[in-house]
Parts: structure tokens; C-alpha cells; sequence
């Protein structure tokens, strides 16, 4: 039985990421009807022009394992109201060389947990507004998280019920999205439920 593939990007390179470990409570939400894979983003030179010619091994890489994905997760930080410098380095290389964008009908969702009040907001506006402008069909809704303490537990499981509901209805409705938008995933999940 063959899953809907999805590639896991997070906005950052932090160790101990808190949107890290929010991806991975995801993946798990969904691992009954995705096949989630985490897309490291951490080895990217500073994107420049003049390594277009002989792309570095990291750089393809990467973008082999967004063209191979189905659909895109992407869960990312607030960084001065905006995404993360890694996390739009990764989005340079991805669009680079002119003509072999990556991001180009992808579908994409956007997440993420910040413990600020207004959690990941304005970042996932500029996301959605950089994604939007390379092609990638992004998924509509926001699921922005304040974190608090208890959030994700030591096994990285959502406690709360209503959190957890919330986001299963979030990857549940990601899922959906795969399903019109990608060819031959219908079946793939229709097997998967059965």
C-alpha cells in the first residue's frame, strides 16, 4: 500500500526546535495516511547566484526530496515578524536555477508554535505569501500555535484534546487537499483507510 508522500520542512535549525517537535507530533497525527519524510535544511550554503553552475551536493539534495514529495508541511518559527533566515535560504535554493523551481504546484501547509500571543502569524503570511508567488498551491487555513508548557508531554504527544483535535482536523484536511491535488494518491489513500 502505497502513502501519500510528504516532505517535512521546518524553519529551523535549532537543535532543540520547538517547531521540530511540532512537525513530528504531525507526522504522527497523520501516519495512517501520509508518508511523512523530514527534509533537512540545515547543510544549505547562503544561497548565491554563482554556484547556479555546479549546484552543490547538499542544494540537490534538497531539491530532490521536495520534487519526489507529493505535498509539503511546513512548520516554522516567528523570526522579527517574519521566517526564519534558514528557512527562506532553503526557499532561494529551491526556486534556483531559473527554471528549475522546486516549489512550482506543490502542495504546501503551513504551521507553526511560537510563544508569542500571536504565535506564528505574521510568519505564516509572509510563507504563504513567498510560496504562493513560486507556484506551490498553498493550503487555505491557519494553524498557528502560542506554545505554552505541556503543550507536547516527554514522549512528544499532544495532551490537550482540544490542541490535539484541532491539528488532527488540520493534517485530516491537508490530507484531503493531497488527495484532489495529487494524481494516483485517491487510491493510495482509499487503501490506506481500508
Amino acid at each position: 500500500m502505497k502513502k501519500i508522500k510528504v516532505a517535512v520542512i521546518v524553519g529551523s535549525n535549532r537543535r532543540e526546535s520547538l517547531n521540530g517537535k511540532l512537525a513530528r507530533a504531525l507526522a504522527r497525527l497523520g501516519a495512517d495516511k501520509l508518508a511523512f519524510s523530514f527534509v533537512r535544511i540545515d547543510d544549505l550554503p547562503l544561497y548565491n547566484q554563482d554556484l547556479e553552475g555546479e549546484l552543490p551536493a547538499s542544494v540537490v539534495r534538497f531539491k530532490s526530496e521536495i520534487e519526489a514529495a507529493d505535498g509539503l508541511l511546513l512548520t516554522t518559527p516567528e523570526h522579527n515578524r517574519s521566517i526564519p533566515a534558514v528557512l527562506k535560504n532553503a526557499i532561494d535554493w529551491g526556486a534556483r536555477p531559473y527554471g528549475r523551481n522546486s516549489w512550482s504546484g506543490k502542495p504546501a501547509a503551513i504551521t507553526g508554535t511560537s510563544p508569542g500571543a500571536l504565535g506564528t502569524a505574521v510568519a505564516h503570511r509572509h510563507l504563504r505569501q513567498i510560496l504562493s508567488a513560486l507556484g506551490a498551491l498553498v493550503m487555505g487555513g491557519e494553524a498557528y500555535i502560542t506554545f505554552k508548557p505541556g503543550l507536547l508531554d516527554d514522549g512528544g504527544e499532544i495532551p490537550d484534546q482540544g490542541v490535539r483535535a484541532f491539528l488532527q482536523n488540520f493534517i485530516d484536511q491537508f490530507a484531503a487537499l493531497l488527495v484532489r491535488l495529487s494524481p494516483g494518491s485517491a487510491e493510495a489513500l482509499r487503501e490506506a483507510a481500508a
